[in-house]
């Protein structure tokens, strides 16, 4: 018997073909040339501009779309990748409507910004698609830098260190490269393979490479790669996931979302993966919202979002939360769950609602679910690490760790944001000062 987005339990197979391809086409389609100088044109060009502030790579945006508009795109692409040279992904993920977007003047007079991230978008696809690739190394300096994790963090180190000729080995746990811009980041974000086509052009710089399915206690010690290796970047992310630690929370359809996504990713037939008829998920952040919206892409009736706070405190951005609900998602706030019930599998998931200072109400709801997805934060995992502080790595702020010459950067690090972009401009940040390091400067 076929499926359909009514059939109970957890199941693949619940639309039709073609609407697959459908619910999982670009989010943003592309600018086309005349879209493009139409988009650019709105720009001021501002001599002091509010975007470059608010950009946490500092691009000059207001050259990058100048350039655009002048009709030089593979021009305004060097621009973007010289400061960010993981800038496509970031201007398919990257939340420009609370950074450069709105920081934007015409954003604040008129209400409407300029397409800053889909102008980026435009540029760098442009360049990127021919096989270009805009930097070259300089003189071999015998020197060698370990980089522990393939993210945007450790990419970027790696990228602008072996441009200022250094040798770099970069290892990652998984069996392929791009950390969460390859297995956490929605499908709907990046179709077609992006995230290691991305790689493999920011490969093409020479000097880089890349060791998989190898990570800290697991194939590699941070006191081996010292003695080997003339500097270390810790780019390793978060790899553990917060547990719910509720009674039933050990049921059969309990999943975490981060594996939810990774499994929808890292599929060659997304109409092969199974969801449920009603799905919860448990968080208020961009994974939450990420897996709510792709459980509903695939075919879930209900799909509810449930978080402990109100909407003016979730992390997922107000653009996020709007996406989630125009897809069918519901959101229900002020909710704590409480227990999972079932038989074996999860059959209810039930909350009480809380005010705004966290305390119980004493109201209760229960709500059908067959899939239940947490996305209520990661933690870092490893022993033997620098310092602390906190639940993250202690830095300064190019990175610098407790331990000599041991740097770190991304989500492991303490004092970032957890976002794509953040991740990028703390890698290009660390490369700087490890080679300044090296090189006798510091």
């Amino acid at each position: 018997m076929s499926q359909n987005s009514f059939t109970p339990g957890v199941v693949a197979g619940r639309l039709a073909p073609d609407q697959y391809q459908e619910q999982f086409s670009d989010l943003h389609p592309p600018l086309q040339d005349h879209e493009a100088l139409v988009a650019a044109d709105r720009c001021y060009f501002c001599h002091d501009a509010p975007c470059i502030t608010a950009c946490p790579t500092d691009i000059d945006i207001p050259l990058f779309i100048r350039q655009i508009a002048t009709g030089t795109p593979d021009a305004a692409a060097k621009t973007i990748l010289s400061q960010n040279i993981m800038g496509g992904m970031c201007a398919r993920v990257c939340p420009t409507e609370d950074l450069c977007e709105q920081a934007c003047v015409r954003e604040a007079a008129e209400g409407k910004q300029v397409l800053i991230g889909q102008l980026q978008r435009y540029a760098t696809d442009h360049l990127q698609t021919k096989g270009v690739h805009p930097f070259e190394r300089a003189t071999e300096t015998g020197k060698t830098i370990a980089v522990v994790g393939a993210g945007p963090a450790g990419l970027s180190c790696a990228h602008r260190l072996a441009m200022m000729g250094h040798t770099v080995t970069v290892y990652d746990a998984k069996s392929k490269a791009g950390g969460l811009n390859e297995y956490g980041i929605a499908s709907y974000k990046t179709p077609g393979g992006y995230a290691q086509d991305e790689v493999d052009w920011l490969l093409q710089i020479g000097g880089i490479t890349v060791e998989t399915g190898k990570a800290l206690g697991d194939g590699l010690s941070l006191e081996a790669l010292q003695g080997d290796h003339d500097a270390v970047f810790l780019a390793i992310g978060l790899g553990g996931v917060n547990a719910l630690g509720l009674k039933g929370d050990d049921k059969t359809g309990v999943l975490d979302a981060v594996d939810f996504i990774s499994e929808l990713r890292q599929a060659s037939d997304v109409a092969q993966l199974p969801v449920g008829r009603d799905v919860v998920v448990i968080g208020g952040g961009m994974t939450a919202v990420d897996a709510a919206v792709q459980a509903k892409l695939l075919g879930a009736l209900n799909v509810t979002l449930a978080y402990r706070r109100g909407r003016d405190r979730m992390n997922a951005s107000v653009y996020e939360q709007d996406l989630a609900a125009s897809k069918g998602v519901r959101i229900m706030t002020h909710a704590v769950p409480t227990a999972v019930h079932g038989n074996g599998a999860v059959r209810e998931i039930e909350f009480e609602y809380v005010d705004d200072a966290m305390a119980g109400t004493g109201q209760t709801i229960r709500l059908q679910a067959d899939q239940v997805l947490t996305a209520i934060g990661q933690t870092l995992n490893g022993s033997g690490l620098p310092d602390l502080d906190g639940r993250k790595i202690a830095v300064n702020g190019t990175g610098r760790t407790s331990l000599d010459g041991v740097w770190a950067g991304g989500d492991c690090a303490a004092g970032g944001d957890d976002l794509t972009v953040t991740a990028v401009a703390e890698g290009r940040d660390a490369a700087m000062d490890i080679h300044a390091t090296l090189m006798g400067g510091a």
